[in-house]
């Protein structure tokens, strides 16, 4: 549903409720039995018009909720979808079923619930900066980022690493950094692939250094990992995760995490931040639904997952993952989005990347 037939709908109800006013002063005006049966019938058919806009979002849900994932099953987007759809289910009343719906980038997904119909029955699990840098990168997207979506709240960040195989003379960022200038072009990194938050968050790591890392693009950050490690390239910028287990059997150096704090996970690793103030690049998770789902709906949604997010079983299980759990309001997602939007905007115009 069009926000355009949104505001036809809100017009009717409007118009409906007019005339159930006029109504209601002409039956007490009026006497006569008859002409008040007659008002007392239209009424009754205002009442029964208005009744599933009015009433009909106290019993949502009414049938299953769709949460839809735009990454293929078994990833770490797929274990945070499915942890919170384990946990809604029960809050909800209602099944929560995972759709994997990976394609074009997280498009795809994207699209279906933009277009879904706006009573919180189709949710994504939207990656944010993924989807702020394709608002750029694709310039004619089906669907606006900002417009075409309800924000209910973030959910969970993740940090990347930049890792170095053992034969770059480098153990440090302040290292590399002054290997990489003196030595222009003659260092490349891997990512998971062209226009991801990996690839441009090298892309802004160079920028800020003010040196000239060349991007080697893979389909996937296990085949950027196992190169990595082969030597066939000799930085990656990769999921914090995947390489603390390289880093311990000393077969990885990871010089860095991107988050703006050091990883619960490797607290002893410094952040790029700290050599390079301002940077932060994060895999940050949100839950979105489509524009003009009410607002009783959104607060319902938004209360459900914090709490579900507030289960020790849940918690565990994701910061093993590599997850820092992350909640908003629908307000302060809303305006992350928009400025996730401005951040990789000129990253993206710079770095001239297009769609693969």
């Amino acid at each position: 549903m069009k926000m355009r037939d949104v505001g036809e709908i809100l017009t009717g109800i409007q118009s409906q409720l007019s005339l159930l006013f006029l109504l209601t002063l002409d039956i007490h005006r009026n006497t006569n039995m008859k002409h008040r049966r007659m008002i007392l019938g239209l009424m009754g058919l205002c009442f029964a018009t208005l009744a599933p806009y009015c009433w009909g979002q106290s019993n949502y849900p009414d049938r299953p909720v769709r949460l839809v994932i735009p990454f293929p099953p078994g990833g770490p987007s797929d274990v945070l979808g499915r942890s919170l759809a384990q946990k809604l289910s029960t809050s909800l009343g209602k099944p929560v079923i995972i759709e994997n719906k990976p394609g074009a980038g997280t498009n795809l997904a994207a699209d279906l619930v933009a277009k879904s119909p706006p009573d919180g029955h189709t949710l994504l699990l939207m990656m944010v900066g993924t989807q702020a840098i394709n608002e750029t990168m694709y310039p004619k997207l089906s669907y606006d980022t900002v417009k075409d979506f309800a924000p209910i709240t973030l959910v969970a960040a993740s940090s990347l690493a930049l890792a170095a195989h053992p034969s770059v003379p480098a153990k440090t960022l302040p290292e590399l950094i002054k290997l990489a200038k003196a030595n222009p072009g003659k260092y490349n990194y891997a990512s998971s692939g062209s226009g991801t938050p990996l690839h441009l968050g090298g892309e802004l790591l160079s920028k800020a250094a003010g040196i000239q890392l060349v991007h080697v693009p893979y389909k996937g950050a296990a085949p950027a990992v196992q190169d990595l490690l082969g030597g066939q390239v000799q930085l990656g910028i990769v999921g914090t995760p995947g390489v603390l287990n390289h880093l311990k059997t000393g077969r990885l150096n990871v010089l860095a995490v991107t988050s703006a704090q050091r990883s619960s996970l490797a607290p002893e690793i410094p952040t790029v931040a700290e050599t390079l103030p301002g940077y932060e690049v994060e895999l940050v998770y949100a839950v979105l639904a489509t524009a003009g789902t009410p607002s009783a709906v959104v607060e319902r949604l938004n209360n459900d997952i914090h709490q579900a997010l507030k289960d020790p079983e849940i918690r565990e299980r994701l910061v093993g993952q590599g997850f820092e759990i992350r909640t908003s309001s629908p307000e302060q997602l809303g305006q992350y989005i928009r400025s996730e939007i401005r951040k990789w905007s000129g990253v993206v115009k710079e770095s001239g990347v297009k769609p693969e």
